[in-house]
């Protein structure tokens, strides 16, 4: 992009030192401030070195990245902080009561601004110089900048050589400015740091949700002690192809992602081929990648994070964090022991966005503990966390010990799903303390030290046969320990065989336990039983095994050997697939020896699309959901 090289005499009428142009700033105005790396630090400056002229100043920010000398305390009569997003710079204000936060979704803030119901007085921005049709971009910052300078009285404008041209909707004309002050002056950067190690193993489990073709968000803000983890998420998708990027924010993790050519955006239904954002924090590499580049599109708030827009996405993708999460699954992300520490961000529009889209994931990622060691999944949020994202509207859960899905579920099977990704440590206690609530129910309780997560209502299934003969399917319990082992010891050689790939197929007491004592979340065991008087007799085991890392399943069943042959092979596999698809699983494994035509042609069968492979006399197989 080339600048008008005589812009200042072009438009000298409109040209002010920083000092005359923050003179017109009143008493009692509220003034915005731009976003991020975006924001104009020397009008900042300015203004606050003219404190003593001026008394409750309002000052509206989204998230700026500066020191935000106007929050100091000897300023308290001068200035007021309103944040919609609390940043770094402003918390211990905010947390000290000398500052206000304004709870509000990303995509509502423009329309307070439209609507006068948050009325600015002034705006203080920063921008490109001008081309030579007077038009000039917002760079780094468009998101609720754009809207801000539509709507306030008077738009005192940073122009800065060293600012981004950015494409998309990011243009601004001169003359919709008021002030124009001329500032060659560095931008303010923010280098990425190291991920944390619970934030390397929390975005291994989100990658594993993250199908090629995707479109992804990666929120706002940070976890204290873990710090960012969508961005942690970004490195993990380097096995990825074909990825789109709809997003709030930009970070110098995505320039490995972009180079490598995982990210494509061909697959997007919408801005297809374009990586959209509505504002960029990073390093001065990442400036200069974006500048005039024709891949991004930097679009405004009311754009990006439009829950409609988002969820026209095929396969859209939000990452999330949360601070902590009740086992009935509230999820707060704003606020933590009773303080405000971050904002609302667009982590409702994005959940409500994907929640939609086909193929949607909607993704809350949060640690398990605090710095502290307490648990961030609890019985009940602890006082003053407000909630965020509603039960009802919840999607998946990740830690760093797994991913749980929620949406649809019970009160119990979500309970017993948060817990079986809660620390080890918390478990026992969570257990006990859910019981009392009455979250789920007495025998619920830890087997042997095991914690058993058995969602009961999904995983029963009626088989009618043809004969009018009824099985029913269940979970596997530990009481079916003797059942298993009468079934284990009854079966013929062959099925032996076939099921284990093994003629010496010995069952001790531990191997009988590993098949009864199973987690019924990433570990998954149905039995089809015959009632009889004396009780069940289990006549089918169907199980699958969840590599979490690549989010599918190894499958494997086997059926007492006089009642193969009767469509129970095919109804397990079905029941297994629609336990699998409901807890967001995207495919099944399994390896099927040679010999066992049966096996082979239920998979191939099965109506989804199916890949295999034999080597060594072991077919290899892959089932796409």
């Amino acid at each position: 992009m080339e600048y008008d090289a005589n812009w200042k005499e072009t438009y000298k009428d409109m040209i002010k030192t920083p000092k005359r142009a923050l003179s017109l700033l009143k008493s009692g105005h509220r003034v915005f401030i731009g976003t991020g790396c975006g924001e104009p630090t020397v009008l900042v400056e300015a203004m606050t070195r003219i404190a003593g002229n001026l008394a409750d100043v309002e000052i509206v920010e989204l998230l700026t990245k500066g020191n935000a000398p106007y929050a100091e305390k000897k300023f308290a009569n001068c200035f007021k902080i309103n944040s919609l997003f609390i940043g770094h710079n402003v918390r211990e204000v905010i947390k000290e009561g000398r500052g206000d936060y304004t709870p509000v979704l990303m995509s509502d803030i423009p329309r307070l601004f439209n609507s006068g119901q948050l009325p600015l007085d002034v705006a203080l921005i920063q921008v490109t110089p001008p081309d030579s049709r007077g038009k000039m971009s917002l760079g780094v910052s468009v998101d609720i900048v754009k809207s801000a300078a539509e709507n306030a009285s008077l738009v005192i404008a940073q122009v800065n050589p060293q600012m981004p041209w950015t494409r998309g909707d990011s243009l601004i004309d001169v003359y919709d400015l008021d002030i124009l002050v001329p500032a060659d002056v560095p931008l303010l950067e923010r280098k990425s740091k190291p991920p944390h190690p619970i934030s390397l193993k929390i975005a291994e489990f989100v990658a594993g949700l993250v199908p090629s073709g995707s479109t992804v968000e990666f929120g706002l803000g940070r976890i204290p002690g873990v710090g960012r983890i969508p961005q942690a998420v970004i490195g993990a998708l380097k096995d990825k192809h074909d990825i789109g990027i709809h997003t709030e924010l930009i970070t110098d993790d995505i320039l490995d992602l972009i180079r490598s050519g995982v990210v494509s955006g061909n697959r997007k239904s919408t801005d297809r081929g374009k990586i959209v954002a509505s504002f960029c924090m990073g390093s001065r590499e990442l400036y200069d990648f974006i500048d005039d580049n024709p891949l991004f599109s930097f679009r405004p708030t009311e754009y990006v994070n439009d829950s409609n827009i988002i969820g026209k996405q095929n396969r859209m993708v939000s990452v999330n964090m949360a601070l902590q999460i009740d086992l009935t699954g509230q999820v707060c992300s704003d606020s933590e022991d009773g303080f405000f520490y971050s904002g609302v961000g667009g982590q409702v529009d994005f959940n409500r966005g994907a929640s939609r889209s086909e193929g949607g994931r909607a993704i809350i990622t949060i640690p398990s503990t605090t710095s502290d060691g307490e648990s961030r999944i609890r019985v009940h949020l602890s006082p003053g966390a407000g909630v965020v994202v509603s039960r009802a509207t919840v999607h998946y859960i990740v830690s760093e010990y797994g991913v749980a899905y929620l949406h649809g579920k019970s009160v119990q099977d979500r309970t017993l799903a948060l817990i079986s990704i809660a620390h080890p440590d918390h478990r026992e206690q969570l257990l006990k303390d859910a019981i009392e609530a009455r979250y789920i129910r007495q025998d619920f309780v830890d087997v042997e030290g095991k914690f058993v997560v058995a969602p009961q209502g999904m995983m029963k299934a009626t088989y009618l046969m043809d004969n009018g003969t009824e099985l029913y399917f269940r979970p596997i319990h530990p009481t079916d320990e003797p059942l298993m082992r009468d079934l284990l010891y009854d079966l013929s050689q062959e099925t032996l065989y076939y099921r284990f790939m093994s003629h010496n197929q010995h069952f001790g007491h531990k191997e009988i336990q590993n098949f009864v004592y199973v987690d019924h979340r990433k570990d998954v065991a149905i039995v089809g039983t015959l009632p009889e008087a004396h009780g069940d007799d289990i006549v089918a085991v169907g199980r699958y095994y969840l590599d979490e890392r690549s989010n599918r399943a190894e499958v494997a069943f086997v059926i007492r050997d006089e009642w193969q042959n009767k469509g129970l092979g095919t109804f397990m596999f079905k029941h297994l697939i629609t336990l699998a698809k409901a807890s967001g699983i995207a495919g099944f494994t399994a390896e099927v020896l040679r010999d066992n035509k049966r096996m082979q042609a239920i998979f191939n069968h099965s109506g989804y699309k199916v890949q295999s492979a034999v080597e060594e006399g072991v077919y290899s197989f892959r089932i796409e959901f």
